[in-house]
Parts: structure tokens; sequence; C-alpha cells
């Protein structure tokens, strides 16, 4: 298997030579990692339970866990899970990578569908797995949505989703996800939407593809499925806190695969995690931070606060060059958007005229980066 190199990887070796401007303090807008305490209680929870460390986990997590997840998901989007639909997860990575390989296991010729730009891991499992790629390009064009293309979408085995979508910052309505579900039982194949971004919201909700199916009655969710994370939403990537939800006749098979991988996730992560997980007021409290971020960027770049995210997908001259100007003069690393995607059938990287920015650091700390930036931008 030949597997390309990360997003990060790529940037280090694009600035690997460039000595950056000493006079300001390194700020780094690149990885999608919250820059805030994980909240106290949540870490009290951790601590208050290290004993449980003697204890070997299941694989299919501790009642209390799984009873907050779906506590989440009732009061969150109004939709009431069985305990066979949902399954925590040891984060969210693990499951886009070992859930392909479970379900096309002994397939021939499987194809595997995804937006571009994308999260990396999703052309991971595609190459793990031997599969066909069809790249959902999301551009101006299209108003960075995928583009629907029946042909295509009928030798799929395996679509994955990402709205709120990271990069773009795109989001789809309840009935466009409806549409997705449509297409799903029309032609076959298993739906995927990746929403670890559904509750860093600015003002208006956003739906669960879970959701959508129950709008259009597919009440057993045949065919669809839905991952989650508590790393965005609650400031705690180290909790690798996830689930994988929907359709349990998938599910059921996946669980037996799971007991063979070892991702259960220790007992005192399960406790911390089922705390976050029952807990909403916290997470208010970020979705405010990240929204004054982007009132902040709006001011300082003169751009549109998006739906959801913590993301600025910024159209830049040359963003290539821009990245390297902004490190060396500002001190500032942004993520070049062509890092994030793939060149298309039509011979086109829908990334290249972008860069990402991701706004999760402190006021103080955001409102000086993007000067930077803004001055950089104007720079001659």
């Amino acid at each position: 298997m030949i597997f390309q190199p990360y997003p990060f990887e790529k940037l280090n070796d694009l600035l690997k030579h460039i000595e950056p401007n000493k006079n300001y303090n390194p700020a780094i807008l690149t990885i999608g990692e919250p820059q805030f305490e994980t909240p106290k209680f949540i870490q009290d929870s951790l601590c208050n339970n290290s004993n449980l460390l003697k204890k070997y986990p299941k694989t299919s997590g501790e009642i209390s866990l799984r009873t907050a997840q779906r506590g989440f998901f009732k009061k969150r989007f109004s939709v009431d899970l069985k305990d066979e639909q949902i399954i925590p997860t040891f984060g969210t990575r693990e499951v886009l990578f070992n859930f392909p390989q479970f379900l096309l296991f002994g397939k021939e010729n499987s194809t595997i569908a995804f937006p571009n730009p994308f999260y990396q891991i999703y052309e991971g499992a595609a190459i793990a797995t031997k599969s066909k790629i069809i790249h959902l390009s999301l551009d101006a064009s299209n108003n960075f949505k995928p583009k629907i293309n029946e042909d295509e979408l009928s030798q799929c085995d395996l679509v994955i989703l990402n709205f709120p979508n990271n990069p773009t910052t795109s989001t789809l309505s309840l009935d466009e996800l409806g549409e997705w579900v449509y297409l799903s039982l029309k032609h076959n194949f298993v739906l995927l939407n990746d929403e670890c971004y559904s509750e860093l919201y600015t003002d208006e909700k956003m739906p669960s593809l879970l959701e959508a199916s129950l709008h259009v009655g597919n009440t057993s969710f045949k065919n669809i499925l839905v991952i989650n994370s508590i790393s965005k939403r609650s400031s705690a990537p180290g909790l690798r806190s996830g689930f994988i939800a929907g359709d349990e006749n998938i599910l059921k098979e996946y669980m037996k695969y799971r007991t063979y991988i070892g991702c259960a996730s220790p007992l005192p992560l399960q406790s911390a995690a089922a705390a976050a997980w029952s807990d909403e007021k916290h997470v208010q409290a970020s979705r405010e931070i990240y929204k004054k971020n982007f009132e902040i960027a709006k001011e300082i770049l003169k751009i549109e606060i998006p739906k959801a995210t913590f993301y600025i997908w910024l159209k830049v001259d040359k963003p290539i060059e821009f990245t390297k100007k902004l490190y060396q003069n500002y001190n500032v690393k942004v993520l070049p958007g062509e890092f994030l995607a793939r060149t298309d059938a039509n011979g086109k990287n829908p990334g290249k005229d972008f860069v990402r920015i991701a706004l999760v650091e402190s006021e103080d700390k955001t409102t000086d980066a993007l000067k930077r930036i803004k001055e950089c931008l104007d720079a001659k």
C-alpha cells in the first residue's frame, strides 16, 4: 500500500528551509485542534475513575457511555436510537479507516466516493481496500456542495460525506441530506456522514443524516450511518471518544469485527467521555468562542461567517507562495488548500486557490494572527 504524506507533512516540507520572522511569536493556524483547556468536570471524571485501569474495557463500551451518547443524539437531533444502533468508538479516525475494510472485504472492484477536498483518512481507506475513488469535487460553481452524478453513484459501494464540511465550511440542509438518503436506497450504496463538526455551528443548528433518514421515511436507517466525536465539541481530542450509529444490520456484524481489532477505550476515558457527552453547557461556551473568532475574522479579513466549523476557507492569489511569504515575514502558518485535495477527472484541484485557516486560539491570539494575515494580503 502506498499512501500520500499527510497535508501537515507536506507543509513542513514546504517551509523547512524558511526562517520565520523572529519579531513575531509563532501563530500556528493549521491543525483543527482546539487550543483550550478541556473542561474541568471532564478532567475530574478522568482522575476520579483512574482506579478502573485495573479492568479490561469491553469493545462494546460501558452502558454509561452508550447511554450518554444515545442521550446526546436524542437531545440534539430528536432521534431515539436503540442500543443496537450505536457503537462507541476510539475517536472517529480509526472508524473511517477500518470500517471500509470491514464493509468491502472480499468485494472485487469496489468503489468509494467522497468530497474533494477531504480529510485524508478517506483516501487512506480507499487505498487499503484497493477501491476505485470517485471525487465529489467541491468548488464555488456548486457552492461547495457535492454535485450529484447518478451514473457514478450507481457504481459506488460506499459514499462518505463530511457535512458540516472540513475544509470548505459548507453545509447541507435536511432536505439536501434527504436527497442523499434517497440515492443510497435507489443505488444500494452505504452512505456515511462524518458529522464531527455538527456541534460547532454559529447560529442555526446543523441537521444529522439520521434526522434526514427519518425525514424521508427511512425509519430503519437502511444503508445510513453517521459518526461523531467529542474532540471538537468538548476540546478533548485526547479522550478519543466517538461513535458510529445507524443501520443496525450493518453495525451488528461490524461489532463482531471490532472485537478483533483492539480499539476498546480504557474505562477512565469512557467515564470522562460519558460526562462530556451528557453536558451541553460547555459546548455552548465553545461555540461562543468560535463565533467571536469568526466575528473578528469578518472585521479584519472581510469574510462571510460560515454556518459551522472553526475554519476559514480563504481564497488568495498563489496560495503556495502566500503560505511561504506569510511564514517567512509574519511567522504565521496556514495550510494550502491544494494539500487537502487531489486533481479531479477534469484536471482541476479544487483546493488550489485557497488556504485553510483554523480559528482555534483565544480571541487575543486570533486577532493578532489575523492582522498579520491581512498585512500579508495587502503587501505588494
